[in-house]
């Protein structure tokens, strides 16, 4: 039995044709299942994305996820470019947006997202590992935006999540030149929180997520709130804090939290 059945069977989650998804102690794992291809991104993988993303907003028993690549070689080694042939200035528009809008689902999640990037993470698959929270890359992992050698630019939001990342010269170094750079020197840059052993990489990002999730879960989602603000136009994210921090203080998780503290215990934060 795959994986993708035996989650269908026991989390009542959806068997997709292009990702194997699993739920297990509060994680939910997507591992996009195109090795053969490297696992470049499709349309039809898109929209399954987008559905397997749904469980993060709306199964209460996730706590959080990981997103990685079947097989050593690649995380996601971009698109397929084989669907950009042809392509209209309108169906252009239609499939920028369609990738935005999945990628925002994910960055903007309530709860904790990684990529466990392993091997190859190329155009859009770049695009897919920064719209992740955190990213823990395997010791063989590739990053880069190539867009320019095929005569476009970075459409899932490369342009804005590089520069956000690793700053405005070295983003436009990278976008510009199409060079590829290695797990050391993503980490260097601030692309990737943690460079570690390919057979390590799973290993890594749960006992991450198992760290977090130990933590008040409001609070990991105003976290990820007041992060948010910091980039959006219009907003203070001094205020955001300012709002947020109030919305905790009134949590049954702010009094479990302080209690357990004074009583020198482990808090049982129930995300309240």
């Amino acid at each position: 039995m795959g994986i993708s059945s035996f989650a269908a069977q026991n989390n009542n989650m959806k068997v997709f044709q292009t990702l194997l998804t699993e739920i297990s102690e509060g994680i939910l794992t997507i591992t996009i299942n195109r090795e053969e291809k490297l696992n470049a991104l499709n349309a039809q993988l898109i929209g399954e994305l987008s559905e397997a993303i749904d469980e993060l907003y709306n199964n209460n028993e996730v706590r959080a996820c990981i997103i990685t690549g079947k097989g050593p070689k690649a995380f996601a080694a971009g698109a397929d470019i084989a669907e950009f042939k042809g392509l209209t200035k309108e169906q252009g528009v239609v499939l920028a947006k369609r990738g935005h809008a999945v990628f925002n689902k994910i960055e903007l999640s309530p709860k904790p997202v990684i990529a466990a990037v392993n091997g190859f993470a190329l155009g859009g698959g770049c695009e897919l590992a920064m719209a992740c929270h955190i990213r823990i890359a395997s010791e063989n992992a590739k990053f880069g935006q190539p867009e320019v050698n095929l005569g476009i630019i970075p459409g899932y939001g490369g342009t804005q999540r590089l520069v956000q990342l690793i700053g405005k010269g070295k983003a436009f170094e990278l976008l510009m030149t199409g060079d590829t750079i290695d797990a050391v020197c993503a980490e260097r840059l601030g692309l990737v929180n943690d460079v570690v052993q390919t057979v390590e990489l799973l290993e890594v990002c749960r006992a991450l997520l198992h760290k977090i999730n130990g933590k008040a879960p409001v609070a990991i989602s105003k976290v990820i709130e007041c992060v948010h603000a910091h980039f959006k136009d219009g907003i203070d994210g001094f205020d955001t804090e300012i709002e947020e921090f109030s919305n905790c203080v009134s949590t049954e998780d702010f009094t479990e939290g302080t209690n357990a503290f004074l009583e020198k215990r482990k808090a049982a934060f129930k995300g309240k």
